[in-house]
This record gives C-alpha cells, structure tokens and sequence, in this order.
C-alpha cells in the first residue's frame, strides 16, 4: 500500500521546498537573475523609502539574530552590539575603499575586506568573552556596553585611521556597479540580503534545536547546575560570542557594501537600543519572534516617518514624540507580555519574565 500522510502532515516534496535553505537559496538565485537580466525597476518615490528602510531591516535581522543567541538562548547580556557591527563595517571599508577624503583606503578585493572584517569581529567576541564572561550579568552588561562605546570614540577621535566625522567613502558597490538602476538595484539587494537572512536563521535555529542548544538553555538557566552535569560551560560561553560576533561583524560589513560610505552615524547604541527593543518586543530566546519585533520597530518608524507631515505641530515636537510613542509601546509589551509577544515564559524562566 502507497504511503498516504496524516492529516496536516506535509509531503516530503512540501517540506524540503519550504526548507529555509531552500528558500533562501531561490532569493539568492531571484536576485542574481535580475541582476544578470536586462530588466528595469521603477516605482512610486515613496517605496524607495519603505524599501531602504527594508534593506536596514534585513542587516538589523542578522545583528539580532547573532544577539538572541547570545542572550536569549545562552543568557549572556551583552550591551555592545554595535562594536562588531562597526568593526566589521569599518575593517571592510578601509579594506576596500579605492579612495577617501580621510581615512585609511588599501583599495583591495571586497571579499577580503568582508572576510577580514568578520574575522576581527570574532577576534573581538573572542577578546571580550575571554576575559568577561565569568562576570555576572549586570557586570557583564557593562563590560560589553564600555568596550562599544570605547570602539565610538576611537572611531570618531582617530580621523587618520577611521576618517573620523568624515568617514570613508568611494567603497565598492558590486550590486549598484553591476546594475546602474537605483530602484533595479534596490530590489536585487533585497531579495539577496533576504536569502542570507534566511539562510542564517535557518543555521541558527539548527544550532538551537540541537543538543547544543539544549546545554546552552541549560546555561541560561542555570550555570552551575550545568557545570555540575559535566559540561564545559566556560568554552559554550565563549563559543556563542564568538558566533554572535561573527553573525554581527558580517552584519556590519553590509552596511558599507549597500552605502558606499561608512560614517560614525552608522555604528552607534541607536542600533544596539532598537534590536534590544525588537528582541524583547518579540520574545527573546524565539528566532523568528525576534525578527518579528524587528520588523515591529522598524515599520513604526517608517510609519511615524510619514505621519510627521500630517502632523499638526513641527518637527521639532514630532520628532522626539516618535520615540516616546516607541517606548510607550515597549513598555506596554514588557508590562502585559515581560516574555514578548510571541515569547514562552514556561521556557524563558526567570530572566526574561515575572515569574
């Protein structure tokens, strides 16, 4: 007798085609055959806006999924995202840079530069969690959160070196260079960045589905209880660093690539302060609510973008006003929901709940 699934039980044919690596490698391959064929975008000027705002998105994805591995499954607060991601942005840029007003410029392969910039960043993560991560939480938090800002000083202080206010400029766009179209262009960013999103968190959720991930919600938990059961919990601490900061560094090494320019501006705890905002809005310790809360803050702020002139009083009101309506609505998750809004407090334990 042939097979026949259960009711609601997909076909292994369905499975394997919703597979995130499946889907992300058709993004990839979707991206690449419009960068390769004679086709030209255009559309209203309003979604240019939404669609930039889109490419942030896909880049602030990865830096939270690289965070919630790190806090949400493992428990190691970390306030310092944006020193990998500048690392990152910056080791590729002056990397690969052709020229510069300020700045350090070599002018080298791009791929060298992305490769040397996640390479650094794991250096950092590495540095960092060597020396740290026997701190408890809040001394922990403050480490990571010192370390960034330290990295935002230097970057803005050492104009030779980092170009300072300046920045660097002139970085190869491949995907601009190879389209000519902006709007073209935008697309094709997108659909890639999607399928590198999606093939990380497809690696990720893997990872945490795994035994692994089950001794690194044990370390949550419970550190000592895990040391007692005989697992090296010092070298899994250490490991998930290193794999955020990679997921991070790569991150950041994005953001020049789509730019063309690397500036202070782009490496600040603005971006360390939304993808927290959007973990926990989420659900820390869930991949995909992570994510989700995310793309909740980021379409708030388009939203509130162009509620501002509709607006009855000036910018100057609005545009603070913007960031009280973001914290009032944290506020409201973390007071009604403390897990998030798709986060299980029967899994989070006590770090991220009331109980």
């Amino acid at each position: 007798m042939s097979y026949l699934p259960e009711p609601g039980e997909q076909p292994d044919w369905v499975t394997t085609l919703i597979r995130p690596a499946s889907v992300s490698v058709g993004l990839v391959l979707l991206g690449v055959s419009i960068l390769l064929a004679p086709i030209v975008f255009t559309y209203p000027t309003f979604l240019i806006a939404a669609m930039d705002l889109g490419v942030l998105l896909l880049i602030y994805a990865l830096v939270v999924l690289g965070l919630n591995l790190q806090v949400g499954h493992t428990g190691l607060i970390n306030f310092g995202p944006h020193l990998y991601v500048a690392i990152g942005a910056y080791a590729t840029a002056m990397i690969s840079a052709e020229s510069s007003l300020a700045g350090i410029a070599l002018g080298l392969p791009l791929p060298l530069g992305v490769a040397a910039g996640v390479v650094l960043s794991m250096a950092a993560g590495l540095f960092i969690g060597a020396t740290s991560l026997q701190l408890r939480t809040d001394y922990l938090a403050i480490v990571t959160l010192a370390a960034a800002e330290i990295m935002v000083r230097l970057i803005n202080g050492i104009q030779p070196i980092f170009g300072g206010q300046t920045g660097i400029q002139n970085i190869p766009q491949p995907i601009n260079a190879a389209v000519g179209n902006y709007q073209t262009a935008l697309v094709v960013t997108l659909l890639i960045l999607a399928g590198i999103v999606l093939a990380t968190y497809g690696v990720i959720n893997r990872l945490t589905n795994s035994p692994y991930g089950r001794v690194l919600r044990a370390i949550r938990a419970d550190e000592d209880a895990a040391e007692s059961l005989g697992k090296p919990v010092s070298k899994y601490k250490i490991a998930v660093f290193i794999y955020g900061a990679a997921i991070m560094g790569f991150a950041g090494a994005l953001i020049p690539m789509y730019n063309g320019s690397i500036a202070p501006s782009f490496t600040t705890i603005e971006m360390t302060v939304t993808v927290w905002i959007g973990m926990l809005m989420g659900g820390a310790g869930n991949n995909r609510a992570v994510i989700g809360g995310t793309a909740i803050i980021m379409g708030m702020r388009l939203f509130t973008r162009y509620m501002q002139q509709y607006s009855p009083v000036g910018g100057g009101f609005f545009a603070p006003f913007r960031l009280v309506l973001i914290g009032v609505v944290l506020w409201a998750v973390i007071y009604y929901r403390p897990e998030g809004i798709w986060g299980n407090p029967d899994k989070l334990g006590e770090v991220f709940t009331r109980k």
